[in-house]
């Protein structure tokens, strides 16, 4: 039995060509490639305005994540003990506010590198 016709609405009949630089192509199908999908149907979702898949994150990448949570959760205990008002000598204030900006800069290269 042959497979059934679509509804003339539903055919892509209609070719789109334009051009991307080089630098944007690779943006495009590694994007594409990041959350499955053919560069076509990546383009198409996005012009279009539909939901894209939820990008795939390495089993590497999710535990690195978790441990920086933890970090991250430890670095809040210890803020809300220096803003106590209990004396500080060792510059905890200032230590927290540097490691609080090195964990959001590996956040975002880690996020950025999945893409």
């Amino acid at each position: 039995m042959a497979r059934p016709k679509k509804d003339i609405s539903k055919q892509r009949t209609i070719v789109i060509a334009f051009r991307v630089s080089q630098n944007e192509y690779m943006i495009i199908t590694d994007n594409a490639e990041t959350i499955g999908l053919s560069t076509a149907e990546y383009i198409r979702r996005k012009s279009t305005g539909k939901s894209l898949p939820k990008k795939k994150v390495s089993p590497l990448d999710r535990k690195l994540f978790v441990e920086l949570s933890r970090v991250g959760n430890n670095l809040n205990q210890l803020a809300r003990v220096s803003n106590s008002g209990i004396r500080d000598p060792f510059r905890v204030d200032q230590q927290l506010g540097e490691v609080k900006m090195l964990l959001q800069y590996l956040k975002s290269n880690i996020a950025n590198n999945d893409r």
